[in-house]
């Protein structure tokens, strides 16, 4: 039987193909540089949770999957700092959100509300019962998201404690402990002393967000704002050479640097089959959402999918798989499941013999006593199902 040409492609040249859109590039770079196509699903209750996940395992991964409605305390400065993480660690986020209304409505969700998805999430995903159009809408939405990215006035706060002192301001002006020395308890926006510049602006103040409490000396500032106008074009697609082979002969830091950081665009995942029983997507459904990724080929990245939906020769989506879990050493023949319809698969499994490209992991890292050793085994048994395919051996 005759097998796609993605199976026995490597992600470099995939990355490399004229077709691919520049978000799925960089991810497929991604994933060659770091040698992971292992995607964490971060679904805790807490912020301060979600980031310490994120600083754990974010050298493991190329993607960071979010459920941001199920995190309680969620805050712009929530998204501001895992935002920040994943620069640093070098991963995509891709918040969860499986859109599936009308096409005015999934653009108010996508980007306003309390979560602005759209400001912060790299991708997201839908289902596509409401039909094309949702597709379009979402589009639309990412598009009005980046080009307000490029144009929008951006405010740096800075300050120092030299600042501090030169200005007269000390801790005895600050009689009620709420860190801006002027007794009314505003300051809380202002708590951060060391300022940082971000692709993103949220309430007209920017800020950090830390697991650690600030440091109150800290907390007592002088603030001068400065205005900058980002003016910066977004290339339609990486530099010419960004993934040739010159790249992937460099040690890690020096290819990631060549790599660079993730451009500011969003992309969109397909829903075409789920890892719970008796879910009610079937192959003709399947053939529909292909469809309408073709037809959305710029914006639709791939899909959530139990095995590799590219048939047609121009097709190079990615498929990233949910439902993978790894037996405990010693118990690799027991079948793993829970009570709620979850089915659980081996990344050599899904990677392997299905076809998929990313598997995404929860609860088998999650709820690990050591989950960076755990974000390391996943990643080093999917990393090694990815590499057995494209070698073409049985």
């Amino acid at each position: 039987m005759a097998t796609h040409a993605t199976l026995t492609s490597s992600f470099r040249a995939r990355a490399a193909l004229p077709t691919t859109g520049p978000l799925a590039a960089y991810l497929l770079g991604l994933c060659s540089v770091k040698q992971t196509n292992l995607c964490l699903s971060a679904d805790v209750d807490t912020s301060a949770e979600l980031l310490l996940l994120a600083e754990d395992v974010g050298d493991h991964i190329c993607l960071l999957k979010t459920h941001c409605d199920i995190v309680a305390d969620w805050t712009d400065r929530t998204a501001q700092a895992l935002r920040e993480i994943a620069q640093r660690k070098r991963f995509l986020i891709f918040e969860d959100r499986k859109f599936a209304d009308i096409g005015e409505t999934v653009q108010k969700q996508y980007t306003s509300g309390h979560h602005r998805i759209a400001l912060w999430a790299d991708i997201t995903n839908a289902h596509v019962i409401p039909g094309p159009a949702i597709v379009t809408a979402l589009a639309q939405a990412a598009e009005q998201t980046i080009a307000k990215y490029n144009t929008a006035v951006h405010t740096e706060i800075s300050a120092s404690p030299r600042a501090l002192l030169a200005n007269g301001v000390n801790d005895d002006d600050d009689e009620d402990g709420d860190g801006d020395g002027d007794g009314d308890g505003d300051g809380d926006e202002l708590r951060d002393a060391a300022a940082i510049e971000s692709p993103i602006e949220f309430d007209g103040v920017e800020g950090q967000l830390s697991i650690k409490p600030p440091d109150r000396k800290q907390s007592v500032v002088s603030v001068t704002t400065t205005l900058s106008m980002r003016t910066e074009s977004i290339s339609p697609h990486p530099e010419p050479g960004t993934f040739n082979e010159d790249i992937f002969s460099l040690d890690t830091a020096a290819e990631l640097s060549r790599l660079g950081e993730a451009p500011f665009l969003r992309s969109l995942l397909l829903l075409a089959e789920m890892s719970s029983a008796g879910h009610l997507m079937t192959p003709e459904y399947q053939k529909q959402t292909v469809d309408m990724a073709r037809n959305n080929r710029d914006f639709v990245m791939g899909f959530i999918a139990q095995h590799g939906l590219n048939t047609d020769p121009d097709d190079n989506f990615i498929t990233l798989t949910p439902g993978c879990q790894l037996p405990p050493p010693g118990q690799e023949e027991k079948k793993l499941g829970d009570d709620l319809g979850q089915q659980y698969n081996t990344p050599h499994k899904l990677i392997f013999d299905q076809g998929c490209d990313i598997i995404i992991v929860g609860r088998g890292i999650v709820r690990a006593s050591d989950r960076k050793a755990e974000a390391e085994r996943y990643k080093r048994a999917a990393w090694t199902a990815y590499e057995k395919r494209i070698s073409n051996k049985c």
